[in-house]
């Protein structure tokens, strides 16, 4: 799924831009968030600023290190990847008969119950 979401936005691109929802993180945050190496991270970030998808400030709590922070077009870019998520999942399952849907719908309720364990 995370391939057929949106072509113009690489799935390790939307993943780094999701995590900068909640607020500016630095690209060290990111990696270790991430779980990728660092270099791997800086790349990701020098990539997405030079899209747009993302800005570099300065970090006020650390003069060595930069916050990086999602732009309205990164959020322009994430909406755009959920809607072609949510729309390329329905309709995969418009196509499954009523009893698939009712096993996927019980397994929803436990892997949430796993979740709120």
């Amino acid at each position: 799924m995370r391939f057929e979401a949106n072509p113009e936005l690489a799935p390790h691109h939307a993943s780094a831009l999701f995590k900068l929802m909640d607020g500016p993180r630095t690209p060290s945050e990111l990696a270790e968030q991430e779980r990728v190496a660092a270099p791997s991270m800086t790349r990701t970030v020098n990539c997405l600023v030079e899209r747009g998808l993302a800005s570099l400030a300065s970090n006020p709590n650390d003069g060595r290190s930069k916050l990086v922070a999602l732009t309205d077009s990164g959020r322009d870019a994430l909406e755009q990847t959920v809607h072609a998520r949510d729309d390329w999942m329905m309709r995969r399952l418009a196509g499954l008969s009523e009893a698939d849907q009712e096993i996927l719908r019980a397994a929803t309720e436990v892997l949430n119950r796993v979740l709120d364990a």
